[in-house]
């Protein structure tokens, strides 16, 4: 997908699950244009930093040992701490004080690792906002749900589709009809941007009342910038979820996708019963696949025609997204 716009824009990305990081396990990833390497040291924090190693330019993540809260590089053995800092060199009285690799910013919440990336490596401008609390009228307690991975994630690598696109879906009520085959056409209640989120209430009409405002379904979404989307639904069941994507470099990205369902009364098992799983992957967790049917082959139109009842929220989320591009493409 060719877009006008930069694949490296400013915000909060996820990168993983948080059982994907092991304590004293260094492990390479590719994100935003960067190879960075991510470890949990042993006292459980997770870090993550510029991936080669600033004497002879060694991936850590490929044979990096973690050695207490720091990474240690499998050539010469420098090591390197969670500030970016070398803090020792086996065969130097020393460390190179002047040496530093970059830093991310990395926060976990419930199970989800987000990295803060800015172009030029400034410190979090913003908070990335927390998945529960953020919807504070329904269940907030993390152990009403079942955890969302393994069983309840998805993630679909390197597909060619730019964080801006899931975004705008957020303000297409209509195409759930036709992508995600709802019965019913639902409609967009509600959209409200504040400084760096956006925050979106669709409806699903009621069949069963003679009144037009009652909603059988209504889901909120909070875009945390382009990173992705929080969102609760309010309905039959009541569940939530997270649906982000991370670009890994120009033209394509990582899509992440995690479901917190209730529990069943007195269960403490760690995943769903078989009968429950099999209904959501049918009915939920694949409704990835759905809007990939369409993004992979999609094309950006710059200056869309648009219908009368799209173009007002599409156009402002569009204008709202532009400040998250702090270069220009190709920088």
């Amino acid at each position: 997908m060719k877009v006008p716009f930069t694949w490296r824009p400013t915000g909060w990305f996820m990168i993983g699950w948080s059982q994907e990081f092991p304590t004293g396990q260094a492990r390479p990833l590719r994100y935003l244009g960067e190879d960075l390497v991510a470890y949990r040291g042993d006292d459980g924090a997770l870090h993550v930093l510029q991936a080669h190693c600033r004497h002879l330019g060694a991936h850590l993540g490929h044979g990096g040992k973690v050695n207490g809260d720091c990474v240690e590089c499998p050539f010469h053995g420098w090591i390197w701490g969670p500030d970016g800092r070398n803090r020792y060199i086996p065969y130097q009285d020393r460390p190179n004080r002047a040496a530093a690799l970059r830093v991310y910013p990395v926060r976990e919440q419930y199970g989800c690792v987000f990295l803060w990336h800015q172009p030029d490596g400034a410190a979090p401008s913003w908070e990335m906002p927390d998945i529960f609390r953020l919807y504070p009228q329904y269940e907030t307690d993390p152990a009403a749900y079942y955890p969302p991975y393994p069983a309840l994630s998805r993630k679909s690598q390197r597909e060619p589709v730019h964080p801006q696109i899931p975004g705008e879906n957020a303000a297409d009520s209509m195409h759930f009809r036709y992508v995600h085959h709802a019965t019913v056409t639902p409609v967009l209640l509600d959209w409200q941007a504040d400084d760096h989120g956006w925050l979106f209430e669709t409806g699903w009409p009621d069949r069963r009342s003679d009144d037009p405002n009652a909603m059988a379904l209504r889901i909120h979404s909070y875009l945390f910038g382009l990173g992705g989307a929080i969102s609760a639904f309010d309905g039959a069941d009541n569940y939530r979820l997270i649906f982000a994507t991370t670009p890994v470099e120009d033209g394509c990205s990582d899509m992440f996708y995690s479901i917190w369902w209730p529990r069943l009364p007195g269960d403490t098992a760690e995943t769903p019963p078989a009968d429950v799983l099999e209904r959501l992957e049918k009915e939920f967790l694949s409704t990835l696949d759905d809007d990939l049917e369409i993004w992979r082959y999609q094309d950006y139109i710059e200056h869309p025609v648009m219908a009368v009842q799209d173009a007002k929220p599409y156009m402002a989320y569009r204008r709202w997204a532009t400040q998250f591009y702090e270069i220009a493409p190709g920088e």
